[in-house]
């Protein structure tokens, strides 16, 4: 969602600001701003609609904003239409919201997140004699920060915690008060924020990539803190305005991660670090030969007392667990559910004594799976976290965690932190079949074996590129794509699908073969592109018939299988060849062709691939 950075230090801080913003406009974004001061001078205020280059070009890169301190904010509406008047900063006096020079008021601030009760606190400060110039819920809490500073007269933190107290919704709030020249100040609920330090030098920001050339040393302020930033220096508060201890993490990935390393798009580079992605996930967890879970608590007689299984998570994390479903069925013997995360706490969920709930999410900080882990922790169930991010909500919120190794992922629509998780995943149902007794020695050591060889495939998925670019160009007019398979690959198939609508906009749709018949196949016509996942050898045939069915009404078909599959051929126009993994473990080499098709497929359309219009690679709001 939003992207929030500040600075408080000794360099000027709008080019810094800027250069952070630019580092998180993969989050998605429609308005930016800045708000600097120097010294104790009012404090400078700009906004732009649109782009962040017309931020740039409108503070000549942050030379027209002099001052040592300062915060700044990419916006993604969710209050207020995509205006300069809504865009962020905000401030407490009765400004325009025109949004441009030195503005008379004592806060000022930037929020992500979403404010529940805006509407009920905009008419208590109206009440108090406060103006609006803007419909976002972020002016409202700027003003009422300002309300109870000034009626109670009271310092910045005790002001922040009476708004905290009581707003309703999530947020992530940076704050300047004018009274306090070279200072910020702080707060979270259930939204991002990490706070890192320098030698003299302070910053905050949505996401560690904003600020990783300028420290690794970050400290993730925890759920309903406040927080004062002075130049090298932060110090946290909980709701009682009691100073509290935050433990200091050290980023371990360079700077060079989130940068594009000489491909066009972050996506094709991200395509492509995922045999490593998944080789450094699984040496985090074989160790001395064997998988080991240990780490996370999962000790062997947790894993023994589960007798099922809840997987929740949203979007392409719910596709990893739709395909780890079929293989801890298969492997374990286990009945396992996939919940969307969305709709998971309100359903009501009938969750049984020996459950194990699984929350998958990269961000760690998923509103949705946030809110579903914690329903799932009220009723007493276990949890495990398969998260990405060291240190995020979720993964501190979980009774255990196994984290996954893709490193920073940067193009919205995700690849490698899919394909981890997918993989750690696959360990857990090894390692859970092992413990109930389903496997034996020789067949635990084959699927390990087989886990092992999976990045030297995924290399050799990648030499279908050229190919699949081709096809990409034939193809990038689709109006309508379908992918269809059974089993496992119908997993494979809503991966699939969801990268091709996210990036390039054609309508595409994922479903299991065998449904065609039951409606959806009075949607084909001459020139449908019909793609089908054909890995699971017990079910080709089946698929395969279903392909043809589609072909006899003018579809044009894409095939997807394993080598030595060739009669795929005799029913599909093109088919994409993939290497002979164990049957398990195909999502991992199919996902790579149809994450190769999304992709060139949004090239050829000349589309921003890696920020697609009106999606955030992180939601943090419901």
């Amino acid at each position: 969602m939003c992207g929030i950075v500040g600075y408080t230090g000794k360099q000027p801080a709008a080019p810094i600001l800027l250069e952070g913003l630019s580092k998180l406009e993969y989050r998605g974004y429609d308005s930016a701003g800045l708000a600097v001061r120097s010294g104790d001078a009012l404090a400078e205020v700009v906004k732009a609609t649109g782009k962040l280059k017309n931020l740039i070009e409108m503070t000549d890169g942050g030379k027209t904003l002099p001052g040592l301190c300062g915060i700044g904010h990419t916006r993604w509406a969710t209050h207020g239409e995509p205006s300069r008047a809504n865009a962020h900063p905000h401030v407490s006096g009765n400004a325009t919201g025109s949004g441009s020079g030195p503005v008379e008021s004592d806060v000022v601030g930037v929020h992500n997140g979403i404010i529940e009760n805006y509407e009920e606190l905009r008419q208590k400060l109206l009440h108090n004699g406060y103006r609006f110039y803007s419909g976002t819920d972020t002016e409202v809490v700027i003003k009422l920060v300002d309300y109870y500073y000034k009626k109670y007269k009271i310092g910045p933190i005790d002001a922040i915690n009476r708004m905290m107290v009581r707003v309703r919704g999530s947020y992530a709030l940076a704050l300047m008060f004018k009274d306090y020249p070279g200072e910020l100040y702080c707060a979270r609920k259930d939204s991002p924020l990490i706070i890192g330090v320098a030698d003299g030098e302070t910053f905050l920001a949505s996401d560690v990539p904003a600020i990783l050339k300028y420290t690794r040393e970050v400290y993730y302020i925890d759920n309903l803190q406040s927080a004062r930033l002075c130049p090298g220096e932060a110090h946290f508060f909980d709701l009682n305005g009691d100073e509290v201890a935050v433990p200091l993490t050290t980023i371990t990935w360079n700077a060079e991660a989130a940068e594009k390393g000489g491909y066009e798009h972050f996506m094709i580079k991200e395509i492509h670090e995922q045999p490593r992605a998944v080789k450094d996930t699984l040496n985090s967890i074989i160790k001395d030969g064997r998988i080991d879970l240990s780490a996370s608590g999962m000790t062997t007689d947790l894993l023994q007392s589960v007798k099922n299984l809840c997987i929740v998570a949203c979007g392409s994390a719910w596709h990893v667990g739709m395909a780890a479903q079929y293989v801890i069925e298969d492997l374990c013997g286990l009945p396992v559910r996939v919940e969307l995360a969305s709709e998971f706490r309100y359903r009501k969920p009938v969750l049984g004594e020996n459950s194990l709930v699984v929350v998958i999410s990269q961000s760690g900080e998923t509103a949705d799976s946030l809110a579903a882990l914690r329903e799932a922790k009220s009723a007493g169930i276990p949890t495990l976290a398969v998260i990405n991010v060291v240190g995020s909500t979720i993964a501190r919120e979980a009774d255990h965690v196994l984290y996954t190794l893709a490193g920073p992922e940067i193009a919205v629509a995700t690849t490698k932190a899919y394909s981890a998780q997918l993989v750690m995943l696959y360990a857990l149902a090894v390692e859970l079949a092992e413990t109930h007794g389903k496997l034996d020695e020789e067949s635990y050591r084959f699927y390990q074996d087989a886990l092992l060889k999976l990045p030297e495939q995924m290399e050799r998925a990648l030499e279908n590129k050229e190919r699949i670019q081709w096809f990409a160009a034939k193809h990038a007019n689709a109006r309508d794509i379908f992918f269809i398979g059974r089993g496992l690959d119908y997993a494979i198939c809503l991966e699939g699908s969801l990268k091709m609508k996210e990036i390039s906009y054609i309508h595409s749709e994922a479903y299991a073969a065998g449904e065609l018949k039951h409606g959806t196949i009075s949607l084909i016509e001459n020139g449908t592109l019909v793609i089908g996942v054909l890995t699971q050898k017990a079910l080709i045939e089946k698929t395969v018939s279903n392909m043809a069915e589609c072909k006899a009404r003018g579809a044009y078909l894409m095939g997807l299988t394993g080598y030595g599959n060739y009669n795929v051929e005799e029913t599909a126009n093109f088919t994409v060849y993939v290497p002979n993994t164990d049957p398990h473990f195909y999502g991992s080499v199919a996902i790579i062709p149809l994450q190769l098709l999304a992709y060139y497929t949004s090239v050829s359309k000349g589309l921003d691939v890696d920020k697609p219009r009106n999606l955030a690679k992180s939601v943090t709001v419901e």
